[in-house]
């Protein structure tokens, strides 16, 4: 079923990204959120210019070449601050490392705001509704703008109508029925298509882990077993769309889901504010965090990982890059097109990796798989095109795509 729609859309391969945090002062009282406004314990940081590069070049210099950047909800946080931010963002190199996407994860903005960030070039721009049932909602958003269950719920038709033609929805699952809100983020895929002729980009599901000061009803919380259910309905239902597994799960957990139809993940996360240039092990500051990570994994640990279950790793940016987005993507990835250019393309960018990054037994395992998955590409002439740039990539070419 999920898994092997998954294969057939996508190809057995798994994008990479990290995320970043821009600042984390909020003017909300989320009550599962370990940066509320009322939280005193918590550190408040908001990265300046030198930081955001500093924190970037850390990123590059273990290979990553996707982010996405969040930000709390706070008058600081402008578009036009925004807008700066993602553009600091694509002038860092460091080394053969650059960022590709730049996605973003922020509050709800005006039309005006939305025309503001796309100027950027930004990738995807997340806004999850967290729960979509009225009363639950209610409940977890004490104070600030984010009360607002309707501003919140037309975030990306504004968005959309700014001509942002890829966003990403989400629910935080543990704070109603699983069900329902699964149901609900089909209803929102479907409004998206009958509206805008386009899905959302990408959907992610965080389930509620431990967080500074958490105060909800627990009776919410989703099971492994229902997390796993949840996880393939959405797959067999929105087929083309990417779901997104993120690191405040287990390695086992992520291990046992990635096979139900996820698309994307993140490594070697870091989610305290200034966190990708300290190092002080595996120790996490709750105080400087929004949630707790339960996958520690470094990003070179995690791509081994994949490799050896026979997952290609990608850092693939190319259908942003060449147009391939919101109804054009639809065009492409609803009938399973979008395989015949992720693989190779997943491909080059491992072959990047192994290259700059991958210490030597990664490197090994590495052009092995990629060996394995070459010879399951029919098209013979396609085959040489695609050696033809990995050797270019040895050679010391960059950024090739088709």
């Amino acid at each position: 079923g999920a898994r092997t729609l998954k294969e057939k859309v996508y190809g057995h391969r798994i994008v990479l990204f990290a995320p970043l945090y821009i600042g984390n002062l909020c003017a909300n009282n989320c009550a599962y959120c370990g940066y509320k406004a009322s939280n005193k314990s918590v550190k408040r940081v908001t990265l300046d210019k030198e930081e955001i590069i500093k924190q970037v070049k850390a990123l590059e210099d273990t290979g990553q070449k996707r982010l996405i950047l969040v930000y709390g909800e706070h008058k600081k946080y402008s578009p036009e601050f925004i807008a700066e931010s993602v553009e600091t963002v694509y002038k860092v190199k460091s080394g053969n490392g650059e960022i590709r996407r730049v996605n973003i994860n922020a509050a709800p903005m005006d039309i005006e705001g939305f025309k503001t960030v796309k100027k950027a070039e930004i990738g995807t721009y997340q806004v999850f509704q967290e729960t979509y049932h009225p009363e639950a909602y209610k409940k977890v958003h004490l104070t600030g703008k984010k009360r607002d269950y309707d501003w919140r719920l037309t975030a990306l038709d504004r968005a959309q109508e700014a001509g942002i033609d890829d966003v990403g929805i989400g629910a935080l699952f543990g704070l109603y029925d699983w069900r329902y809100e699964v149901l609900s983020l089909v209803r929102h895929v479907n409004h998206f298509e009958a509206v805008y002729k386009v899905g959302p980009h990408t959907i992610s599901f965080p389930r509620i882990q431990y967080a500074s000061e958490l105060d909800i009803d627990k009776s919410h919380l989703v099971s492994d077993e229902d997390f796993t259910k949840l996880v393939a309905i959405l797959r067999l239902a929105v087929p083309y769309t990417g779901l997104i597994l993120t690191a405040r799960e287990t390695p086992e957990i992520r291990d046992e889901i990635l096979q139900f139809g996820v698309s994307q993940i993140d490594g070697g996360t870091n989610i305290e504010m200034k966190g990708y240039t300290k190092n002080n092990g595996d120790k996490q500051d709750i105080d400087k965090e929004q949630f707790l990570i339960n996958d520690n994994r470094s990003l070179n640990e995690i791509m081994d990982d994949l490799i050896q279950k026979k997952y290609i790793p990608s850092f693939c940016t190319a259908c942003y890059r060449l147009g391939r987005t919101g109804e054009h993507f639809m065009e492409f990835s609803v009938p399973g097109f979008i395989k015949r250019y992720c693989t190779p393309n997943a491909i080059l960018t491992l072959v990047e990796y192994l290259e700059d990054y991958a210490p030597e037994a990664t490197k090994k395992r590495g052009y092995q798989l990629i060996e394995e998955k070459m010879a399951e590409i029919e098209d013979a002439k396609y085959v040489k095109k695609v050696r033809n740039r990995i050797t270019e990539i040895k050679e010391g070419k960059r950024d090739l795509y088709f």
